[in-house]
Order: structure tokens, then C-alpha cells, then sequence
């Protein structure tokens, strides 16, 4: 086909589709004669991108702190961009399936390679002085994570392991949620209130959090799994893929933060409160929530040991 060929081909196509919308092809033609050409800057706002790192103090090193937050959010967006598509697929497609794990887990893997600059890449003085100026907010307020969490697996495995075997899926999403492990990680352990942190949480997300939760009730990552047919929960590799989601958000990840938080908040034998007022000891350690996505991937071994390597990983650095 010439190009003029081709070109008049493709404005008969453009003239059926405005037709059939109410459009009308000419005036969209006019548009594109006065449109100017976009640039990579325009088009990924990036003037706007590089202007949202607001440090609170003088300190060069809080810099750091939030655009390495940011970073981690945009992640937790493509994270999330994948996890939906995988809810609302209806064609149980095993390929689909597997591609759309694959992703989520080179995400992850990105984030837990980079953490070192959380670990490594702060002055821990500076840090110190700077994150009192932060007070309350915390990481531990990132909607997107829960986010994640919910659509990855049904609320009765959220629920803090000291009171899982008390919950089921009979059991509302309301009080489910009331039962959610985070929760204990911002609550204060002498008097059982909870903290500021926790407060503006919930007060800013829990409706958005219910609502995806009721959204997902019978079509989370874990259901769309156990409804696939018996020849398909077989595949190797799907499940090496799920097992290594598993292992990447409820192990690998918190261990970074156990990482970082003993960099920072234990040294000397001098601990510091996290912000927020968060029980990062009892909060972060992947032994002691217990939390797994995909549960009847595993043995009973596997997951009597879950997370156990958090030990080794903070107290013997050398088998690492």
C-alpha cells in the first residue's frame, strides 16, 4: 500500500470511530493543527515532580528521607496498577496470571535492592534531629501498603496471629479490620490507646480501606488462586511466583526496615522510639507477625519458620 494509500485507510478508520462516539473527525483534525508537541518534561510533569521534595529543617539528609519515600510510593503504585488488573481478570489465564506476579515481584525486588539507601545513605545524627520534626507521621501510615496487602489476600489473614484462630471468613470485613496486625504497631502497650499516628490513619483511610476490602471479598490475588482450576494451582510457576510475593512483601521487605531501624534507632545500647510513637521491635519482625499471604502454598514447617531468618539477618550479620 503507498503512503497516500495508507494515509487516507487511516482517516476513514478515524472517521468510523468519532462517527460511532457523536464526534465529529474534522473538528479533532482542527485540535491537532493547533496543539504544540510534547516534550518528555510535559509529559511527565517533571517540573512538578522535582518540586515536591519540601524538606521541614536544614538538615541535607532529610532530602534524602523523602525522595526515597516518594520513590517507594511510586512503586507501591505500579504494585498496585498490576494487582488490580489481576483482581478484575475474569479469564483465568495462567500466563496472564504468572506475567502479572512476575511484575510485582521485579517491583519489589527493586525496592528491597535500593533500601541500602535507607540503611547506608543517611548521616545517623542527622538523621536523629531531623525526624523529630516530622512527629507524628510515620511510615507506618502508607495507605498504599495496606492497599496492597487487602488486595493481595482475604482479611482473616491480616488479623494479628495472637487472634487469627478466633477469625474467619464468617466474620465481617468490619471486624476484621478492627483485628488488623498493624494496628498493634501503633498502639501503646502500658495503656492499650492508640496513638496519634494511628488516629489520623484511620480516620483518613479506613473508609477507603473497608471499601476495597468489601470490593475484594471473594476476588483477592489468594481467591483468584484457589479458583483456578485444579491443573492450573499446579503450575510450578505460578506458584514459585506467588511464594516469592509472599516471601518479598512479609519477609525481604520487613527485614529492610529491621535493618534500617537498627541503624537508626538502636545503637550503643541507647534505643530511640520510632516516629509516631510505632512498636518497631514487636511491629517489624516477620517471625512475629506472621503474616503470609498464600497459606496453603506451604508445609506446616514452612510456616512454623516463617520469617525466622530476621534473626540471623539483625543479630549475625556474618550469615548473611
Amino acid at each position: 500500500m503507498k503512503n497516500d494509500e495508507r494515509i487516507e485507510s487511516q482517516i476513514n478508520k478515524l472517521e468510523e470511530k468519532f462517527k460511532n462516539s457523536g464526534q465529529d473527525l474534522s473538528s479533532y483534525l482542527d485540535g491537532l493543527l493547533y496543539q504544540k508537541y510534547l516534550t518528555y518534561w510535559d509529559y511527565i510533569h517533571l517540573d512538578t515532580l522535582l518540586s515536591i521534595q519540601v524538606p521541614r529543617t536544614h538538615f541535607p539528609d532529610e532530602e534524602i528521607f523523602i525522595m526515597y519515600h516518594q520513590i517507594t510510593e511510586l512503586y507501591f503504585k505500579l504494585i498496585l496498577h498490576e494487582l488490580k488488573q489481576i483482581v478484575e481478570d475474569k479469564s483465568q489465564d495462567l500466563q496472564f496470571f504468572i506475567e502479572k506476579v512476575r511484575r510485582i515481584n521485579s517491583y519489589f525486588k527493586a525496592l528491597i535492592s535500593s533500601f541500602s539507601i535507607m540503611i547506608k545513605g543517611m548521616e545517623r545524627e542527622q538523621f536523629l534531629r531531623y525526624r523529630m520534626a516530622l512527629l507524628p507521621s510515620s511510615g507506618f501510615q502508607s495507605a498504599q501498603y495496606r492497599m496492597i496487602e487487602v488486595y493481595a489476600t482475604p482479611l482473616e489473614n491480616l488479623v494479628h496471629q495472637t487472634e487469627r484462630e478466633s477469625f474467619s471468613s464468617e466474620n465481617s470485613i468490619e471486624e476484621l479490620f478492627e483485628n488488623i496486625y498493624w494496628k498493634k504497631g501503633a498502639t501503646d502497650l502500658s495503656t492499650g490507646e492508640k496513638t496519634l499516628t494511628l488516629k489520623q490513619f484511620e480516620f483518613r483511610y479506613t473508609p477507603r480501606l473497608l471499601r476495597i476490602a468489601n470490593q475484594v471479598k471473594q476476588s483477592t490475588i489468594y481467591h483468584k488462586y484457589l479458583q483456578l482450576p485444579k491443573k492450573l494451582k499446579e503450575d510450578k510457576e505460578l506458584i514459585k511466583s506467588l511464594k516469592d510475593l509472599d516471601i518479598n512483601a512479609n519477609v525481604n521487605w520487613p527485614l529492610m526496615h529491621m535493618g534500617s531501624a537498627y541503624r537508626y534507632l538502636a545503637k550503643d545500647n541507647k534505643e530511640v522510639d520510632a516516629t509516631g510513637g510505632t512498636n518497631w521491635k514487636d511491629y517489624l519482625p516477620p517471625s512475629f507477625q506472621k503474616i503470609i499471604f498464600f497459606p496453603t502454598l506451604y508445609s506446616e514447617k514452612e510456616l512454623d519458620d516463617w520469617g525466622k531468618q530476621w534473626v540471623d539477618h539483625i543479630f549475625n550479620p556474618a550469615k548473611k
